[in-house]
């Protein structure tokens, strides 16, 4: 059986990551007690006040009794007092557990740090982690679930579906359920395990329309439209890549170095060199010239034309009109 400390707390920007902390505890917790063991504090009803009162009363649930405590980013160091009290003398067999989601300034307070390290506990933070980090995050997340993977496949992963961790661990998941404990990720198993995203595949779209490249684009959109994307969501996202590009095209123009304008795009190098390349290529207003053609191709797409054509006739004359220049 798995054994617990008094007290955690579990913290960061990494908001997927905490959530998944929190449910593989819930999940030990429930293992190790019935569901019967478990008190979550959530919401309005999460404050200190209302969590010292829980360490503070009894129970009469066999086993360990664990307390699960969400929003303590919320709190203050002032509303600090009765919970700073609980958790000096927290009663056996209790584990209480923290999570803070935080961002920007919105964070634990300092008081609960202190207070869990001084009743025996664990603190963990859970950050986001920066582009150039997330092979070797992939290879700890990998080997945490029973699989090894090299950092070219962990690249190969990273760019298939994207730098969401959230996302990124799903598809560790689901790899983990198909090839079990000990199994060697490869790239193969990648392309065959991992579907890229509705975005990405729009992404895949722009990118050939940034290319200048109108019958990869024309081929690549029927593809997307057989599989069943809806013309909304892909106009959405090929817009989103081209006021990327747009923004990539206006800095360099404006003298912004290379280096640094790859360093504000979050993904892998290789798609950062492509996208600023192409982005070179077709110029800034060129690139506002295919942001408004696609706006107007989303109102056409709702109706919003004067043309009687279908919305697939009128997309594919837009992307072979955008991509040819």
């Amino acid at each position: 059986m798995a054994s617990f400390k008094p007290a955690y707390l579990i913290h960061g920007d990494d908001h997927g990551r905490i959530a998944e902390r929190r449910r593989r505890l819930r999940a030990l917790a429930e293992s190790a007690s019935g569901a019967q063991g478990i008190e979550v504090f959530e919401g309005d009803a999460s404050t200190p006040e209302a969590v010292a009162n829980a360490l503070n009363s009894l129970t009469f649930a066999l086993g360990r009794r664990f307390i699960i405590v969400d929003g303590t980013e919320r709190w203050t160091d002032k509303q600090f007092d009765p919970l700073e009290t609980a958790l000096k003398d927290i009663p056996p067999d209790t584990t209480v557990s923290f999570f803070a989601r935080e961002d920007g300034r919105t964070k634990a307070p300092k008081r609960l740090h202190d207070a869990v390290k001084k009743a025996g506990g664990d603190i963990s933070a859970e950050e986001s982690v920066k582009p150039w980090e997330l092979p070797k995050w992939v290879i700890a997340r990998a080997k945490e679930l029973g699989l090894q993977i090299e950092p070219d496949t962990a690249g190969a992963l990273i760019a298939h579906v994207g730098d969401r961790q959230q996302r990124l661990l799903r598809e560790l998941e689901k790899i983990a359920l198909y090839a079990g404990q000990g199994a060697r990720v490869d790239g193969t198993m990648v392309d065959e395990l991992t579907a890229p995203s509705a975005e990405h595949r729009a992404w895949s779209l722009a990118d050939t329309i940034l290319a200048g490249d109108a019958a990869a684009a024309t081929g690549l959109y029927l593809s997307l439209r057989s599989q069943g994307e809806r013309l909304p969501g892909l106009l959405y996202w090929m817009s989103q890549r081209v006021r990327t590009a747009h923004e990539v095209a206006s800095a360099l123009e404006a003298g912004v170095p290379e280096a640094r304008v790859k360093r504000g795009l979050r993904m892998p190098s290789r798609a950062a060199d492509r996208l600023m390349a192409d982005a070179r290529r077709a110029g800034s207003e060129q690139l506002q010239r295919t942001i408004e053609e696609l706006a107007e191709l989303e109102l056409a797409s709702r109706g919003g034309g004067s043309g009687a054509a279908g919305e697939d006739t009128v997309a594919l004359l837009a992307i072979r009109e955008v991509a040819g220049g």
